[in-house]
């Protein structure tokens, strides 16, 4: 099977020079594909340009349909499936509904989250995970360049991304 992208990857092994070598290769004009990291790095969401998440947005959605799938279900069954008359308060009672409605409006908002996520994510139970470089899970940083992404020939992403202070520069077909 032949691979139609190509990668040039640039292995860093200290954050603090990654994040000197995502501002130097932005500012010479070449697009950056993705950073992967072993950790967390302070900063790099703002230097990449990463935009906040719309997953919140998400979340209230999930919760507020949570919050109409309780209500509804509770009205139904209680008013009008098996009327209970329960202390001599109406059917529609608000108050005791509140607990079940609390915890759907919280299950579904967090299970709609996880979902989206890993919708979003591409995390398939069952698929392979694509690793530009094994070493990004353990102690190495790995920038990545699309090469169809980028006017500059491969020679000269090569050498930016030399220059910016990689240890190594490799290239990946996927």
């Amino acid at each position: 099977m032949e691979s139609n992208k190509h990668f040039v990857l640039g292995i860093y092994d200290d954050e603090d020079v990654l994040l000197s070598a995502v501002r130097k290769v932005k500012e010479s004009g070449v697009k950056i594909h993705e950073v992967y990291t072993p950790f967390p790095v302070h900063g790099l969401d703002e230097e990449l340009g990463y935009k906040r998440t719309r997953l919140p947005i998400v979340a209230f959605l999930f919760g507020l349909l949570g919050t109409t799938l309780a209500l509804t279900m509770q009205i139904w069954m209680l008013g009008y499936d098996w009327p209970m008359i329960i202390g001599g308060k109406n059917f529609a009672s608000l108050p005791p509904f509140i607990p079940v409605t609390f915890e759907l409006t919280v299950l579904l908002s967090a299970l709609g989250m996880v979902g989206t996520f890993m919708i979003i994510s591409n995390l398939k139970p069952y698929g392979k995970p694509r690793l530009m470089d094994k070493r990004c899970t353990d102690d190495k940083h790995v920038m990545a360049i699309d090469l169809a992404k980028n006017d500059l020939s491969q020679d000269d992403i090569k050498s930016i991304i030399g220059d910016s202070g990689a240890q190594e520069v490799n290239l990946k077909d996927f």
